[in-house]
């Protein structure tokens, strides 16, 4: 028979173990992060990674969170009303983070693949001006009456032209320069969407830490098991949550901090079943935290990564994602299996 003692230490210590692995992306996704990201063979792995958190994060709300939270209504005899509140708490999660999304979200936040483009128009510009200008310096025309005048007229517009065009390439410079100054300062900022995720996780492992608990109140073996099944659930799952960072503007080092940082939401679940008069009343004062994460997962699947995965053009890349996300989902659908 296990103390008191015993249960609080096994339950704060599985809490952290299940933070813990949210460095586990770390160790195995061969991914840089920075602006090699947007292109090339690196924006394709990403594209790859963030397909499976699709599929995991839908996985994840569709085979897990929201027949568990299913689940605790038929065990504890709600009626109909009491599974409308479920959904109306999924389209609260949903709705928060929408609200959140439009009030923090910086001025063009989602336009640097625009700003690239224009950067590239001014310098294609810029150069035809110049070539213009150097093209019509050489249009003289020697044989006319009044030469010095001709000659004159034709100088002053290839001065204008050429001014013209020195005006450009400052204009552009400055333009080009003034962005590459802010893409610097902007190398620190996060896309609010990473935000999002994080709050999402934090809730998430609040639940983890409410069942980690709950287990070992009951006895190590149940606590134990409970344990290992969330980890289960939990590896593929973070490997998702990471690829979402990266693309967030986090690097892989700030990624794996934050994912860290989460492992408070999983103590503060521990501490709450554990200081609660038992497991079942702390499920039941928590039990909303279940649909509306499961909201704030499907927002962010939907509208916040897969709108990226839609701008592929490449019939075998857009089949690859395909096969990732399936791959997201089918790894929830075993994990639901032995959770």
């Amino acid at each position: 028979m296990q103390t008191s003692y015993e249960t609080w230490i096994y339950s704060i210590g599985g809490a952290i173990l299940v933070g813990l692995s949210g460095i586990f992306p770390l160790l195995v996704i061969p991914i840089e992060a920075g602006p090699a990201l947007r292109h090339g063979a690196a924006a394709a792995r990403l594209k790859l990674l963030l397909s499976f958190a699709v599929g995991g994060l839908l996985g994840d709300v569709f085979l897990h969170l929201l027949p568990e939270a299913w689940q605790h209504l038929n065990n504890n005899g709600h009626d109909h009303e009491g599974h409308t509140r479920l959904g109306l708490w999924v389209i609260a999660g949903m709705l928060s983070f929408l609200i959140i999304e439009k009030m923090f979200a910086q001025e063009g936040e989602f336009d640097h693949l625009e700003d690239e483009c224009s950067e590239a128009e001014e310098e294609e510009k810029a150069a035809r001006i110049h070539d213009n200008s150097e093209s019509t310096a050489g249009l003289v025309d020697t044989t006319d009456t009044d030469e010095g005048a001709r000659q004159r007229t034709v100088h002053n517009y290839a001065n204008h032209i050429s001014n013209k065009q020195n005006g450009v390439h400052s204009t552009s410079g400055v333009k080009i320069t003034a962005k590459k100054a802010d893409k610097s300062k902007e190398k620190d900022n996060i896309k609010v969407s990473g935000y999002l995720n994080l709050a999402a996780n934090v809730i998430d492992n609040f639940t983890h830490g409410l069942a980690v608990a709950g287990g070992f109140l009951v006895s190590s073996k149940v606590g134990f098991i409970t344990l290992l099944a969330i980890l289960l659930h939990e590896i593929p799952h973070e490997v998702g949550d990471f690829a979402i960072l990266l693309r967030s503007g986090f690097d892989r080092w700030k990624a794996a901090k934050a994912q860290l940082l989460t492992a408070t939401g999983g103590m503060l679940g521990a501490l709450t079943a554990l200081t609660a008069d038992s497991a079942r009343s702390a499920g039941e004062s928590t039990a909303w935290i279940l649909p509306f994460t499961s909201g704030g997962f499907v927002y962010i699947a939907l509208v916040t990564i897969v709108p990226d995965l839609l701008e592929e053009k490449h019939l075998k890349e857009s089949v690859k994602q395909v096969v990732c996300l399936i791959s997201g989902v089918a790894t929830m659908y075993l994990v639901s299996l032995v959770h």
